[in-house]
């Protein structure tokens, strides 16, 4: 070794994960499937400027919190070789429509 030479490790690169124009497309998808109201349906999503995608599929049947109804869904997001999972629950607005107000990675 000579002087000047440095050794050490390099760290691995950070996991990418969602943008925050990759998590509005995807909270559309599960606005647009919980809509339909199929508990077996999903709902693809995309994101062309970066190239994420994914799908949004409903969990379960609907409940009633704080005297709405809400709905838990998961949402695969896939960029590259990078995949992982998102866990959101959503519940329906006075005008009818889906307000999603969790979606974070899903702890197993």
């Amino acid at each position: 070794m000579r002087d000047g030479d440095a050794t050490g490790s390099i760290a691995a690169p950070a996991r990418p994960g969602p943008t925050d124009t990759d998590l509005a497309f995807a909270r559309t998808a599960a606005s647009d499937v919980l809509t339909k109201g199929n508990k077996d349906t999903s709902q693809p999503w995309e994101n062309p400027s970066t190239g994420a995608r994914g799908s949004v599929t409903p969990l379960a049947q609907a409940y009633t919190a704080e005297g709405r109804t809400c709905r838990d869904f998961l949402a695969s997001y896939v960029n590259g070789k990078s995949e992982s999972w998102l866990q959101g629950a959503a519940c329906r607005a006075r005008g009818g429509q889906w307000e999603i107000h969790s979606l974070k990675p899903w702890r197993s």
